[in-house]
C-alpha cells in the first residue's frame, strides 16, 4: 500500500474501533450523538468535503453527495450506528479500488523491473558524476560499466559489448552492440564499458513510454464504463428526486409520520447510491489490465480490453511476429567436400562482412574465423562476396554471382535463401539461410482456435513459397504473400467486411511498415517492447515478451473481465431495484439499505479483483527454434 492508502486504512480501523466503543457506551441524547460523530467525521470528513466542493463547482449529483445526504439524514433520525457504518464501508470500497489500481501499476513495474537508479554522466575534463537519470540532458555522454543497467536511450560512441534484453523481450540471447549502434534503457550491459550519447530524455525513454501506456489506460474507457457514467448521470438525480418525493408526499397528503418517511427516504438514498457500479466496473477493467500486465501483455485501456474480448479474426505479419526475424543456416548441401569444410570456406570469405546473412554463416560456423587466412575480400553488391582464402579464389553468393563467374550450380529444394560456394571456379555446394519459426508460433495458432477465433490470416511481403510454407506449418487459414504495406491495408479492409456482426479484427505486427495496418484494424497488437516506436505507438496492445502465444491468453483475460463486469452490473442493479421496492413499502430498513449499497459494493469489488488473478500458464520446457521445413 502507498502512504495515502495506509493512512486511509488506519482511519477505517480507528473509526471501526470508535464505532464499537460508541455503541457500547451507556449514553443517550446529545452525548450519544457526540460519541458517534467522532467516528463519523473521522472516516467521512473527506466524503463530506468532496460533496461540498463538487456542489460549489456545479457537480451536485455524485456518490459523495448521496453518501453525505443519506448519512446526515440517518443522523437526523437517530440512526447513528447506521450512518457511521455506511461511510465506513464506503471507504472500505474506495480503499479496495485504490489498492487494486495500485497493484495493477505495481504489476507493470515488477514485470519491467528495469527503471535505472542512476546514470554516470561524463563531465568536461573526463570526470564521471553519478546523477538521477531524470537530470540527464539529450546530448550528454554517459558511461555504462559491465553489470550496470542502461539508464537512457542513446547511441554508442565507444566500446563493444553484449546487452541482456531479457527484461524487455524475454529473449535469453544477448544482443551485441558496437560504436554507432543504438542502446535502449532497461537493458543490462554484460561485458564491455560503453560511452553513450543520450538521444532521448528520461521521460521519453523506452521504460517511461511503456509504463506511461498503462498509467494512461484509465482515460480510455470501455463501452461498459461509458454506460455506467451515462447511467449515473441520469440515475442519481432521478433517485434524489424520488427520495424527496418519498419524504414529502406521504406526510403532506396521506397523514404519514414525518420521521417515518424521512427514514424511508434515507434508506432509499443509501440503497440507490450507484457505488457498486461506479466503483466495481472500472475496477474490473483495471484488474483485467493489471492481470494482463502480470502476464506480459500491456493493454492501453479498458476499451481495448473490451474489443479484445470480441476478437474473432486475427491477422499476423510474418517476419518478427510468427518467425524470429533472425536468419540462420538451416541446411548445408556440399559437393566434393564435407559439410564442415563447406561451412568453413563460407565463414572465412564472409569474415569481414556485416550483412545479416554473413553473420548467420559465421554464427553457424561456431568459432572465430582465422583472419590471417583471408588475403583479400570484395563485397559484390546484390550478388555476394569474392575473397582470397589460403591463396584460392572463393566466391560466396547467389545465383547471379555463380552465373557471372561461369560456375554451374543447381537449385535447392529447401525453402529459404540459397548461398552458393565456389573455389577457383569449381562448385563446392550451397548453404540454405532461412528465418526460423518462433518456438510457440504453432501453439499460438492452435490456442487461438481453442478460444474460438474463427479465422487466422498471415500477410507478408515474402515470396509465395516461403509464406505458404510457413502457413502450412502453422495451420493458418489464409496467407497472402508479396504484399507492400498498402497491400496489407487492402487485405485488412477486405477482412473487416467479413468479420462477424459483433466480432473484431486484430492485427499483430512488429515493424514500422505495420503501423498503418495496426491503426486500421479494430485492435492493433505490437510484438515486443523492442519493436519499432511507430508500431508500439499505433498499437492498442503490446506483448512485452514477444510470444505470439500470449494473444490467446490476452483474449481469455479480456473475456474473463467482460464476464465479471456483466456479473457486477446484473447483481448490483438486481439487488438495488429489489431493495428499493422493499424500502418504499417499509419492508426494508436502513440495515438492508446498507447491504444493498455497501454490501453489494464490497461483493462487486471482491468479484472485480478476481480479474487481477491470471492462471499460471503451463510451464513447458524450452524448445529449440525449428527451421522452416519443406512440405
Amino acid at each position: 500500500m502507498s502512504g495515502k492508502q495506509k493512512r486511509t486504512a488506519a482511519r477505517i480501523a480507528a473509526s471501526a474501533v470508535l464505532l464499537i466503543v460508541a455503541a457500547l457506551l451507556p449514553l443517550s441524547g446529545w452525548g450519544r450523538l457526540a460519541a458517534f460523530l467522532v467516528p463519523y467525521l473521522l472516516v467521512g470528513w473527506d466524503v463530506l468535503w468532496k460533496a461540498v466542493r463538487n456542489i460549489a463547482h456545479g457537480q451536485v449529483f455524485d456518490e459523495n453527495f448521496l453518501m453525505a445526504l443519506a448519512t446526515i439524514g440517518a443522523l437526523a433520525t437517530g440512526q447513528y450506528p447506521e450512518a457511521v457504518f455506511v461511510l465506513l464501508f464506503y471507504q472500505v470500497g474506495e480503499l479496495f479500488q485504490a489498492v487494486a489500481v495500485g497493484r495493477s501499476r505495481k504489476n507493470i513495474a515488477a514485470l519491467m523491473d528495469i527503471r535505472p537508479d542512476s546514470a554516470n554522466v561524463e563531465r568536461p575534463g573526463g570526470e564521471v558524476e553519478e546523477v538521477d537519470p531524470e537530470d540527464v540532458a539529450v546530448g550528454d555522454i554517459i558511461v555504462i560499466k559491465p553489470g550496470e543497467r542502461v539508464p537512457l536511450d542513446g547511441v554508442v560512441l565507444e566500446g563493444n559489448t553484449t546487452l541482456d534484453t531479457a527484461a524487455l523481450t524475454g529473449e535469453s540471447l544477448p544482443r551485441s552492440v558496437a560504436p554507432g549502434g543504438d542502446v535502449i534503457s532497461g537493458c543490462v550491459n554484460l561485458t564491455g564499458v560503453l560511452r553513450v550519447q543520450v538521444t532521448k530524455p528520461f521521460e521519453e525513454s523506452t521504460v517511461s513510454r511503456i509504463l506511461e501506456l498503462v498509467e494512461n489506460a484509465s482515460s480510455r474507457k470501455a463501452k461498459a464504463e461509458a454506460f455506467i457514467t451515462q447511467f449515473a448521470r441520469w440515475y442519481t438525480p432521478a433517485v434524489v428526486v424520488a427520495a424527496v418525493l418519498l419524504a414529502l408526499v406521504p406526510p403532506l397528503f396521506f397523514q404519514g409520520a414525518w420521521s417515518d418517511w424521512l427514514l424511508r427516504a434515507c434508506s432509499f438514498l443509501v440503497i440507490s447510491c450507484p457505488c457498486a457500479l461506479v466503483i466495481s466496473v472500472p475496477l474490473a477493467f483495471f484488474g483485467g489490465i493489471g492481470g494482463a500486465s502480470r502476464a506480459g501483455v500491456l493493454v492501453k485501456g479498458g476499451n481495448y480490453l473490451e474489443v479484445l474480448a470480441r476478437t474473432d479474426v486475427v491477422v499476423f505479419d510474418k517476419t518478427g511476429t510468427l518467425t524470429r526475424g533472425v536468419f540462420n543456416v538451416t541446411a548445408i548441401h556440399p559437393d566434393h567436400v564435407d559439410e564442415g569444410k563447406l561451412l568453413e570456406l563460407a565463414a572465412l570469405a564472409e569474415h569481414w562482412s556485416n550483412h545479416p546473412i554473413s553473420r548467420s554463416i559465421r554464427e553457424a560456423y561456431g568459432q572465430e574465423p582465422d583472419a590471417a587466412r583471408v588475403q583479400s575480400a570484395e563485397e559484390l553488391a546484390g550478388r555476394g562476396i569474392q575473397a582470397q582464402v589460403d591463396g584460392h579464389m572463393v566466391c560466396v553468393g547467389n545465383d547471379k554471382l555463380m552465373e557471372e563467374i561461369g560456375v554451374a550450380w543447381h537449385p535447392c529444394h529447401r525453402v529459404g535463401t540459397t548461398v552458393h560456394v565456389a573455389v577457383d571456379g569449381t562448385y563446392m555446394g550451397h548453404l540454405v539461410i532461412s528465418d526460423e519459426l518462433k518456438p510457440d508460433a504453432a501453439d499460438a495458432i492452435a490456442e487461438l482456435k481453442a478460444v474460438g477465433v474463427r479465422k487466422t490470416v498471415m500477410l507478408t511481403g515474402d515470396a509465395k513459397e516461403v509464406g505458404e510454407d510457413v502457413a502450412r506449418q502453422l495451420g493458418l487459414d489464409e496467407v497472402h504473400t508479396q504484399l507492400l504495406p498498402a497491400g496489407k491495408v487492402e487485405q485488412v479492409e477486405r477482412l473487416l467486411e467479413q468479420r462477424a456482426p459483433n466480432g473484431a479484427l486484430a492485427f499483430v505486427g512488429d515493424g514500422i511498415n505495420d503501423a498503418p495496418v495496426l491503426s486500421r484494424a479494430d485492435l492493433g497488437i505490437a510484438m515486443g517492447a523492442l519493436g519499432s516506436d511507430a508500431a508500439i505507438e499505433a498499437a492498442d496492445v503490446v506483448l512485452m515478451d514477444d510470444k505470439p502465444s500470449k494473444i490467446a491468453l490476452a483474449i481469455r483475460i479480456a473475456r474473463k473481465t467482460r464476464t465479471i463486469v456483466r456479473q457486477n452490473i446484473a447483481f448490483a442493479l438486481g439487488v438495488k431495484f429489489l431493495v428499493l421496492a422493499l424500502a418504499a413499502f417499509k419492508l426494508a430498513n436502513l440495515w438492508e439499505a446498507v447491504f444493498a449499497d455497501v454490501g453489494v459494493s464490497v461483493i462487486a469489488i471482491l468479484n472485480s479483483m478476481r480479474a487481477l488473478r491470471v492462471p499460471a500458464e503451463e510451464t513447458k520446457p524450452d524448445q529449440a527454434a525449428q527451421p522452416l521445413k519443406t512440405p
